[in-house]
């Protein structure tokens, strides 16, 4: 996610801390550095020229000049400011004190607008809300077939408009509405029509359902691949027909960040959750300031800890805390990590929550995917119970041994072992025991 810019950013932030103090001729040339991270990365030109003018400003405050760290001043400084540039604060959804909650998902064809909405539907209905999908769509009322078969999938509830429903749109709405206060939903999730360019057509037919069904929030579905055209959409949408938030979808593949670094300021509208796989349980909500911070190398370490409580058992994650404190993590507590791994999505995903910085440097880039990980469960269930508490008995007889048995090659062992004993040494920094002593690891699923 955004792997290029940060990779950029990154290097802005290890040529600022190595100079000694900060000059106007280093911050220029930081602050160029930036620039052009952030102009190929697609940001808009406008909200870069705004944000360094911001930053140069700021850094070279006399205050920061001469204080005694000038440098991470400024890097605080940078980090600030992306935040600020990436909407300040997560936003949650607005909800109703009265039900129904109705939330209308726009954008155009093909920006995943109608995966999102049994994303965002699975999302709810985990949380304790009954949700209703259903399709609006007076050009193409076989649209709802898609939707229909994810609801299906989800096994949530899905309302069907029938084709000579549609030749009355304004009733159609209104069936639609009285049908999820009667059945008492807590949520009513709209996908919309979507096309391959914006027109008077479409915008019309979104001002219907607007005024008919008054929503709580009209949501853009943004492609984050697309960038700029994905922002220039969102302007379109927002003029036209009005917007209150912004959903950027297949974040997991956009190596830049123009679109996420340029839709709030040129919307004005908030991100709220971001697409970051093709699974329905693949979306997070967004939170500016630790997006600045993985952008920056510094790790989000809160957002790790958070799909831990999702996916973790109380009681075996509270045996996991203690074993680390006292440093004895085996490669049987590794098995169950690995399987826990495959439980929360991505592990490169989750790698890249880890600040890059000291024994998590490069951690990210570790030759691992995602089938080594199953690779490596079925070397470990071919250990005997003394070889998993005990790894470094493990010799080349046993190694030759454990791979027969786990039909995977002698090398495969080897590289297991290597990961493990890298593992090892991390839990061992005090970066890494500040972070599982913290009241937010030790708290887990207790909230």
């Amino acid at each position: 996610m955004l792997d290029q810019l940060a990779e950029k950013l990154q290097k802005v932030v290890r040529y600022l801390k190595g100079e000694a103090k900060i000059t106007e001729r280093n911050m220029a040339e930081a602050l160029r550095q930036i620039k052009l991270a952030l102009l190929e990365a697609d940001v808009n030109y406008q909200v870069v020229k705004d944000f360094i003018e911001k930053v140069r400003e700021k850094a070279l405050n006399q205050a920061v000049m001469e204080s005694l760290t000038p440098a991470q001043q400024t890097i605080k400084i940078v980090r600030d400011e992306l935040t600020a540039l990436l909407g300040g604060q997560a936003r949650s959804l607005i909800f109703r004190s009265l039900p129904p909650t109705i939330f209308i998902l726009v954008g155009l064809q093909g920006s995943g607008k109608t995966t999102t909405c049994g994303k965002l539907a699975f999302y709810l209905k985990k949380r304790g809300k009954r949700p209703l999908l259903a399709s609006f769509d007076l050009k193409r009322p076989a649209a709802q077939e898609q939707l229909k078969m994810i609801a299906s999938q989800l096994n949530l509830p899905f309302y069907g408009i029938k084709i000579d429903q549609m030749k009355e749109p304004e009733k159609a709405l209104k069936d639609l509405l009285a049908f999820t206060r009667q059945n008492a939903f807590d949520v009513l999730i709209v996908d919309t029509a979507g096309r391959l360019h914006i027109d008077e057509e479409l915008m019309n037919e979104l001002k219907l359902i607007k005024e008919i069904l008054q929503p709580d929030e009209v949501i853009f579905i943004g492609d984050a691949l697309t960038g700029q055209d994905a922002v220039r959409s969102a302007r379109a949408f927002e003029e036209k027909v009005g917007l209150t938030a912004v959903i950027l979808t297949k974040m997991d593949g956009d190596a830049r960040g123009g679109a996420a670094l340029s839709i709030v300021r040129v919307t004005g509208k908030p991100i709220v959750f971001i697409g970051v796989g093709e699974k329905y349980d693949q979306l997070e909500i967004f939170h500016p300031d630790r997006m600045a911070s993985r952008l920056l190398g510094m790790g989000d370490v809160l957002s790790l800890i958070e799909k831990v409580e999702r996916e973790t058992d109380l009681k075996e994650a509270e045996e996991l805390a203690r074993r680390l404190q006292e440093e004895e993590f085996t490669l049987e507590d590794f098995r169950k990590q690995l399987i826990q791994l495959r439980k929360m999505g991505s592990l490169s995903q989750l790698l890249a929550m880890l600040p890059q910085i000291g024994p998590f440097k490069n951690i990210s880039k570790l030759p691992l995917d995602e089938r080594q990980i199953i690779h490596f469960e079925a070397i470990i269930n071919s250990m005997t119970i003394e070889e998993r508490s005990k790894p470094w008995i493990i010799d080349g007889r046993r190694r030759a041994r454990i791979a027969k048995g786990s039909g995977r090659p002698v090398h495969e062992v080897n590289q297991l072992l290597r990961q493990f004993n890298e593992m090892k040494k991390m839990m061992k920094s005090p970066l890494f025991k500040k972070m599982i002593n913290s009241e937010k690891f030790r708290s887990v699923h207790k909230s």
